[in-house]
């Protein structure tokens, strides 16, 4: 989910006058897309050993203490509390906060189904205003490498905006982790005011899906 970019409206309207009124944001290097180096890349992906259960790898380990060290500085800090039996990592998307210097911040919790189970939208953006999506999440049992979020957002049967977007590598801890979005805005104006239904993703470099979060939201006037 994305809106306009007030410092390109000037280059966006010079170039098409037909994209305004669309959703858009600033371009991070994440978003940018893909060259033909990237898509190379992707097609010579490393053929990887199976993966190892990470209690497993630090047990075999415990009593030398030099690689024990090495580990700790390659892995990170590792709550072994919170590492099973398996090698899967394991992700739970808790709550989406959205910040605006407009209001309050709107906390959401994320259902584990990624279906709100409201009948209407599952939240509202004042027209014209900026806000900043924070998610906050879960990571136990694995490491999870390059987790990333993803999503689409349609009006009216038509794809208007999508965006993808690197969180990074996250090692097994009890609390959740926090990671903030880049600052968006809504456009304004009685053409964009209205419903929008957005798909999103978090999966990781595996191409496995921790979930798939599918809702609407409005654009309106003021803040509900």
């Amino acid at each position: 989910m994305g809106l306009k970019d007030e410092n390109n409206k000037a280059e966006e309207s010079s170039e098409d006058p037909k994209r305004q009124g669309t959703l858009s944001r600033k371009n991070s290097h994440s978003s940018l897309c893909p060259t033909e180096d990237d898509e190379e890349d992707e097609d010579k992906k490393l053929e990887l050993g199976p993966m190892i259960a990470l209690k497993e790898q630090f047990e075999k380990d415990k009593d030398d203490e030099s690689l024990m060290r090495w580990k700790e500085q390659l892995l990170g800090k590792v709550d072994l509390e919170e590492v099973g039996e398996t090698p899967d990592p394991v992700v739970k998307i808790l709550n989406l906060t959205i910040r605006s210097s407009d209001r309050e911040d709107m906390v959401l919790t994320v259902p584990e189904d990624g279906k709100p189970t409201s009948k209407g939208p599952w939240f509202t953006l004042k027209e014209g205003s900026k806000y900043t999506l924070v998610f906050t999440f879960r990571v136990t049992n694995n490491i999870v490498s390059g987790l990333r979020y993803s999503n689409s957002v349609w009006k009216t049967g038509i794809k208007v905006y999508g965006r993808k977007e690197m969180l990074g590598t996250f090692s097994p801890q009890a609390e959740p982790y926090t990671h903030v979005m880049f600052e968006e805005s809504t456009p304004s104006g009685m053409l964009v005011r209205g419903s929008y239904s957005v798909k999103s993703k978090f999966v990781d470099d595996d191409d496995k899906c921790y979930l798939e979060n599918n809702y609407t939201f409005d654009i309106r006037k003021n803040w509900l």
